[in-house]
């Protein structure tokens, strides 16, 4: 920049006494000779800057189209805000990172000057915008959050670099003689290992380059390895609030840490000003807006995806609906709907859906589905299931009450359980067994507190036990049958319940949770089903139910007839033996006073040997199902950090 030239060649159009409006054409400019060039990327606003500078502005206005600099990128974080100040310092480190709204060489005349810069929307020019100066009062210790990929590391590993100096020179200068820039550095104090980040359009040749300069020590054995890790990305974290605070890198991460974001190098300078670190470029959109959650929104922000907005799954986005703003109020706890995928169609909302009106946004603004998203399952269905691991292994927690996982063939199971295992992600299916009930939680606390569990044995089926309450031979079975699926009480296919399968599968869970490797082929199961009925539809089976009223009437006639009552259990012993079927008990048995829907679990231990502990309660219909689902829910977000 030609600064002594420029002023004079403003003073011979510009009288210093100047006093109107200058209207200046941008970006256009001449080299030292006068030939004619234009000032590149950001030229219009380079111009501005360098006026400003000439003509000593008190300020100088970049009008753009967005409200300021913001927090971070708007298209990869909807949930990113803007900055209201920040230093020329700041703002130069976010741009060199990556942020788009301010070039670094637009900021440099301004700096010289000390000149306030305004980041201003040209569409809504009555919004204050982002000030950059040399003194922000901004209360804000971290300004923005960004990223750069296409990312390569290099790695140089060795016992031979421990106290052998001029080794890291010769790596730079190596990458200094071949042209190629160095952006990271990270080495580890035992110098065994030092690594940079570098653009991976020049990790070929930086490999190249490398191998060559340390081709002695690599045949001799004393660098082990010159490793190029390519497809990553570098995250920077930047505030010059963050010297001297602690905290701010624990939250950095804690927040990479829960979204299962791997770090692969970490490098903070002495200013404080810069926490950067190297992940893989795939995750760089979910490392960004975790960070950015972590430190700028609510520290208990959930983003959720609801899958099967049925039954249960409506009554759960109703009762959060219900909740969401006290939760918010008194835990300070966001749970954000990002999307309802129903059987084929779906809704995304980047910042959330409006709960009041997820019904009229699911029918009037319909995606095409994709189960690659979410962490809620309210449907019985196993191809939803089979997704869970992979879920795992991209960072989402499942919360569910479908039974098609934990009850799958085995093999399935271990793959399931590993998976989650390795990711460290939640897994939370309370809902499974008894709906609301806290059936599974119990029986983790026996065990983890050493405790031996003999056999569990109950009602397991708030349908089976709606129908054996209601039934005493006067009113239809099939009709019955029919109410029960009309209030919600069984499953879509009423089948799943009466054939004993659905109580198979809780027992199968229950089981798996005492450590016994049960498959549905060990568990010995009476179907309630009528032969020939097992293969129709639905529908057809509700119209064919009523041809085998007689036979159900004459069995429960005979009951009554030996002064007992007919309800339908599950057991599963520590030896492994499981059944589920038909049995008749004293009227005074426990199991044999209950209410409707009631699920009675009754657990023998050698704690409770004498007495069994008893769980008892309602274990059918949407809304007790959902509300296991969201107290797992809750459960989930205090995992991750909520105070509830």
């Amino acid at each position: 920049m030609q600064w002594s030239q420029s002023h004079a060649s403003l003073a011979e159009v510009v009288d210093p006494g100047f006093t109107g409006t200058l209207i200046i054409t941008g970006f256009i400019a001449s080299k030292a000779r006068g030939v004619q060039t234009t000032l590149g990327r950001n030229g219009s606003d380079f111009s501005a800057s360098i006026f400003g500078a000439l003509l000593d502005a008190r300020e100088i206005h970049i009008w753009t189209d967005v409200d300021g600099v913001l927090s971070a990128d708007p298209r990869r974080v909807p949930d990113a805000t803007v900055i209201d100040s920040l230093s020329y310092n700041e703002a130069m480190e976010l741009a060199y990172f990556g942020a788009k709204v301010i070039h670094p060489q637009t900021m440099a005349p301004a700096v010289g000057g000390a000149i306030p810069i305004w980041i201003r929307n040209t569409f809504a020019p009555q919004k204050q915008g982002t000030l950059i100066c040399a003194q922000p009062q901004s209360l804000l210790p971290v300004k923005g959050i960004t990223s750069i990929e296409h990312m390569a590391l290099v790695n140089l590993e060795g016992a031979g670099m421990i106290g052998v100096p001029g080794t890291a020179h010769r790596l730079f200068g190596a990458l200094r003689e071949e042209g190629i820039s160095v952006i990271l550095i990270s080495q580890g104090s035992s110098e065994h290992s030092i690594c940079c980040a570098i653009p991976q359009d020049q990790a070929a040749r930086a490999g190249a380059v490398v191998r060559a300069a340390f081709e002695r020590e690599l045949q001799e054995g004393q660098i082990q390895s010159i490793d190029m890790d390519l497809d990553l990305a570098i995250l920077a974290v930047v505030g010059d609030g963050m010297a001297g605070r602690p905290g701010i890198a624990a939250k950095v991460f804690n927040s990479l840490g829960s979204a299962s974001v791997n770090v692969r190098a970490i490098a903070q300078g002495a200013s404080e000003r810069n926490i950067s670190v190297v992940i893989e470029g795939r995750q760089a959109t979910r490392a960004l807006r975790a960070v950015h959650a972590g430190l700028y929104l609510s520290p208990h922000t959930l983003s959720i995806g609801v899958i099967g907005p049925g039954a249960v799954g409506g009554m759960l986005l109703d009762q959060l609906a219900s909740q969401s703003a006290r939760l918010r109020q008194e835990f300070n706890l966001d749970l954000r709907i990002r999307g309802i995928l129903a059987s084929s169609r779906m809704v995304l909302a980047p910042t959330g859906i409006d709960l009041a009106a997820w019904r009229t946004a699911l029918a009037e603004q319909p995606l095409a589905a994709d189960f690659g998203r979410f962490v809620i399952d309210c449907t019985a269905s196993e191809s939803v299931a089979r997704h869970y691991p992979d879920w795992f292994k991209r960072g989402i927690h499942v919360v569910t009450p479908n039974k098609k996982a934990n009850s799958a063939d085995w093999e399935f199971y271990q793959s399931l359980r590993e998976a989650r295992r390795l990711s460290r992600t939640h897994y939370l299916y309370e809902a499974t067994v008894g709906a609301g009930l806290p059936v599974i939680q119990t029986l983790r606390d026996l065990r983890e507190t050493g405790d031996d569990v003999m056999s569990i044995e109950g009602i397991f089926s708030g349908t089976l036990a709606y129908l054996f309450n209601v039934y005493d031979g006067r009113t239809a079975f099939s009709e019955i049958v029919r109410t029960a699926r009309q209030r919600g009480y069984t499953e879509p296919d009423p089948r799943d319940d009466l054939s004993g399968l659905d109580v198979a599968r809780k027992l199968i869970i229950l089981g798996r949770e005492m450590g016994l490797p049960l498959e549905m082929s060990d568990v010995k199961v009476e179907s309630l089903v009528p032969a020939g009925l097992e293969s129709a539809s639905a529908d057809e089976f509700m119209s064919e139910l009523p041809r085998h009223d007689e036979a159900m009437r004459a069995r429960i006639a005979a009951a009554h007839a030996r002064g007992k009552v007919m309800r339908y259990l599950g057991k599963v012993t520590a030896d492994g033996q499981a059944r589920v079927g038909v049995a008749e008990l004293d009227a005074q048995h426990a199991f044999a006073n209950i209410a409707l829907t009631d699920n009675v679990v009754r657990f023998a231990t050698r704690r409770y040997c004498d007495n069994p502990l008893i769980v008892q309660g309602p274990g059918a219909g949407p809304a007790v199902t959902a509300g296991g689902v969201f107290a797992d829910l809750l459960r989930l977000a205090a995992y991750l950090g909520a105070r509830l």
